[in-house]
């Protein structure tokens, strides 16, 4: 019999704990749910047998493949897999896979509703500004930025997007129209949405120089990663710049620093949000669970990203 660790320090909702609990049972396959553990030294014990992982912000790291050396697919309940240390399950014979596209219109719906919040000066009883008739701007343009696109269009607003690795006459073909460059979009723009992934091309690419060139009042909203934003640039924009904004459902380090001295021109979720619906959670995890019973049944490896 199989076994299967649901790893979580972010437990699924318990409606999507319990279709993964049942769609295991009804496969022949050993589900047990690892939740809220408190360090990586838990983790190894907890995976000591496992042949299947799924986990969601979780840390797989090469020390914890070494403790389950039975271990053949890790799948992340998600779009990011950068959690993950691909090398090592390459290295292994470990297959990492992703569920692109679960947690899509989840992380959608905030970004529209991080701008109305920021538009409309947190609430705070003033007049704010509508988002009807603004410019948009998605950076990267896959399964979020498509919803966001979709939903911002139903604001009324004009939606614009960069990406270069998607075709343009596909991004085209849902009535956005495609800047040839990044910087122009920044220079259009009055708000900008973040969907880039974090890796070695993409770090702190979100720099002073870039930012320096958005319009008066334009307003930064990051749901993607916070590794891809120069928090110094961050702040130098922020003391130069009195009208830009930015709200991120992914505090920057400095970020005691930016609301102390900027309130109201920036707001950070507790902790990331952009997947914390009932829906994105059954969603993912449901993906997830079919995604290893197809691999171990079929050798499907259609969503593996080592």
């Amino acid at each position: 019999m199989t076994k299967v660790v649901v790893a979580t320090v972010k437990p699924f909702a318990k409606a999507a704990v319990n279709q993964i609990a049942s769609i295991f049972e009804k496969a022949g396959y050993e589900c047990s749910f690892f939740e809220k553990y408190e360090s990586q030294n838990d983790l190894k014990k907890a995976v000591a047998e496992a042949e299947a992982l799924i986990i969601r912000s979780d840390k797989i790291t090469e020390e914890i493949m070494d403790a389950a050396p039975k271990l053949k697919i890790v799948v992340r309940a998600g779009a990011g897999f950068d959690n993950v240390d691909l090398a090592a399950a390459t290295a292994r014979n470990i297959v990492v896979m992703n569920t692109p596209g679960q947690n899509s219109n989840a992380v959608a719906e905030l970004v529209l509703g991080m701008m109305v919040f920021q538009a409309r000066n947190h609430f705070n009883g003033k007049p704010g500004t509508e988002l009807k008739g603004k410019k948009i701007g998605i950076h990267a343009y896959g399964h979020v930025g498509k919803n966001v696109a979709r939903i911002a269009k139903g604001f009324g607003m004009e939606v614009f997007a960069f990406d270069p690795f998607v075709d343009k006459a596909a991004i085209e073909a849902d009535d956005v129209t495609v800047f040839d460059s990044v910087d122009e979009m920044y220079r259009t723009c009055d708000y900008v949405s973040l969907h880039i992934p974090a890796n070695k091309h993409t770090i702190q690419s979100i720099n002073y120089g870039l930012l320096s060139k958005m319009k008066n009042g334009a307003t930064l909203i990051n749901t993607a990663r916070k590794e891809v934003i120069d928090e110094e640039g961050l702040l130098k924009m922020f003391r130069e710049r009195a009208d830009f904004n930015y709200v991120a459902d992914i505090a920057p380090d400095n970020r005691e620093t930016i609301e102390k001295d900027f309130a109201g021109r920036c707001f950070f979720t507790p902790k990331k949000m952009g997947a914390q619906t009932a829906e994105a959670n059954i969603n993912a995890g449901i993906a997830a669970t079919n995604q290893i019973i197809a691999f171990i049944e079929n050798g499907d490896t259609t969503f593996k990203v080592n």
